[in-house]
């Protein structure tokens, strides 16, 4: 049987009119690209520290006080047989012998008359939420000056039970000397012992000799002693002259 002959004009007619009935592709869809205008550095790296300074805020506890304010104490460091306890004084301002801080909300602690006369014990006052965290002072007559450091201290414990119990017990007692703008000289003694910590002011004025204590419980000598140290420091006793002056002008 003779082969079918195909004519190449005939084979390019048809190839043209199947491409030309084919469908066309459809156009890409085109998305319209928001122009980016980077910031400066200056104001990228504020807005990281605001947020880093934000974060940092909110993940640090609160300080174990914030802020606290204190209250100045006048002492009179009035002997047992003139002691009124609370009533003794209507203005112990005006015959203060020695003033120091108290913190907000802590108690005061009435002395007995028997404790003054057996120890010297002239004010108190304590932590109610432990009392065992103190402050106090106690005086003794007739010293117009302070012996060595040393002997102080030992002399101070004789008639302070907590005391003897702490220097007994001690891990380490540091001393050293200090002097006022006016001169008068200061004893300041720190006491790391096993169970407390204290630090203990001691200067002699007015033929007295002052001892003014801060003793706190070593769990809260770690929180407080920010504060402690600050008790410590405010105690001094009152200028004669100053006294003296203000008695005469009223």
């Amino acid at each position: 049987m003779a082969a079918a002959l195909f004519s190449p004009s005939a084979v390019l007619s048809t190839a043209a009119a199947a491409v030309a009935s084919a469908p066309l592709p459809p156009k890409p869809h085109l998305v319209r690209l928001r122009s980016y205008h980077p910031k400066p550095l200056s104001t990228t790296l504020a807005a990281a520290a605001a947020a880093a300074a934000l974060l940092l805020s909110a993940a640090t506890p609160p300080p174990s006080f914030a802020d606290p304010t204190f209250s100045l104490y006048y002492g009179t460091a009035a002997s047992a047989s003139n002691y009124g306890g609370y009533g003794g004084n209507a203005d112990k301002k005006a015959t203060a012998e020695y003033t120091y801080e108290v913190p907000e909300g802590w108690k005061e602690r009435l002395v007995s008359k028997v404790e003054k006369g057996t120890n010297g014990t002239d004010s108190e006052f304590y932590n109610p939420k432990k009392r065992s965290e103190r402050e106090y002072l106690t005086f003794l007559s007739g010293f117009r000056s302070l012996a060595p450091v040393d002997a102080v201290l030992s002399n101070l414990a004789l008639s302070d039970v907590d005391l003897q119990d702490q220097l007994a017990t001690a891990d380490e007692v540091r001393s050293q000397e200090l002097k006022d703008d006016k001169g008068q000289l200061y004893y300041a003694y720190e006491i790391d012992g096993t169970g407390a910590h204290s630090l203990i002011s001691v200067t002699c004025a007015r033929n007295k000799l002052y001892a003014h204590f801060v003793t706190a419980p070593n769990l809260n000598w770690s929180r407080d002693q920010d504060m402690l140290r600050r008790l410590h420091d405010s105690f001094k006793t009152v200028d004669l002259s100053t006294t003296s002056s203000s008695s005469s002008s009223s």
